[in-house]
C-alpha cells in the first residue's frame, strides 16, 4: 500500500514558509551602528563646541554666535540655498528665529573626523521645534554636516550644512 506524502509535503512547505519569514525579518532590521571617533579628547571639543553654539542659538545671543561663525562663514541650506555674508546669517537667524525655532540635538548622532592641518568635520541630526506651534508636535530629524576651524585652539564654524 502505497503512503500518502500530502502530509510530508505540508510540514515541508510549513518549513520552508518559516524560514523565509524568519530570514526576511532578520534582515529587514536596520543595522544597529554605534560610532567610535578615532580622536575621543576631538570628538569631546566638538561636541562641546556644538553644544555652546547651538545654546546661544536656542537663547538667541547673537554676539556668542557671531564669535563662533567664522568672517568667511559658508551656510548651505537645501530649502534656503547660501549664505556668505556673516552679518546676513546673524540677521537672518533674529529675524527667523529667536524665539521662534529651538533646536534639539538627536542624542548619541553626532560624529567627528579629524581633517590635517585645518580642524574637523561633525556630521549628526538635530531636530528643530517650531515654538509657535502646540507643544508636542513632532518635529523630524535632519542632517547637518559643519566644518570647524582650530586656530590655535579657537575653533570657529567655517561651512555649515544644514539638509532637511
Amino acid at each position: 500500500m502505497r503512503k500518502s506524502s500530502f502530509p510530508y509535503f505540508l510540514l515541508f512547505l510549513f518549513g520552508f514558509t518559516t524560514t523565509i519569514c524568519f530570514a526576511q525579518k532578520t534582515t529587514s532590521k536596520e543595522p544597529t551602528y554605534n560610532y567610535i571617533p578615532d580622536d575621543p579628547e576631538l570628538y569631546k571639543t566638538i561636541v562641546a563646541m556644538d553644544s555652546t553654539f547651538f545654546n546661544a542659538y536656542n537663547t538667541c545671543d547673537l554676539e556668542k554666535q557671531a564669535a563662533i561663525y567664522s568672517d568667511n562663514i559658508e551656510f548651505y541650506h537645501d530649502k534656503g540655498g547660501l549664505m556668505t555674508v556673516k552679518q546676513d546669517l546673524i540677521d537672518g537667524t533674529k529675524k527667523n528665529i529667536c524665539g521662534k525655532v529651538t533646536r534639539e540635538l538627536v542624542i548619541g548622532s553626532i560624529e567627528v573626523y579629524p581633517i590635517k592641518d585645518f580642524g574637523a568635520i561633525e556630521m549628526g541630526l538635530h531636530k528643530f521645534h517650531n515654538n509657535t506651534e502646540k507643544e508636542g508636535t513632532p518635529s523630524h530629524a535632519s542632517k547637518f554636516i559643519i566644518f570647524w576651524k582650530n586656530d590655535n585652539n579657537v575653533w570657529t564654524m567655517t561651512k555649515v550644512v544644514s539638509l532637511h
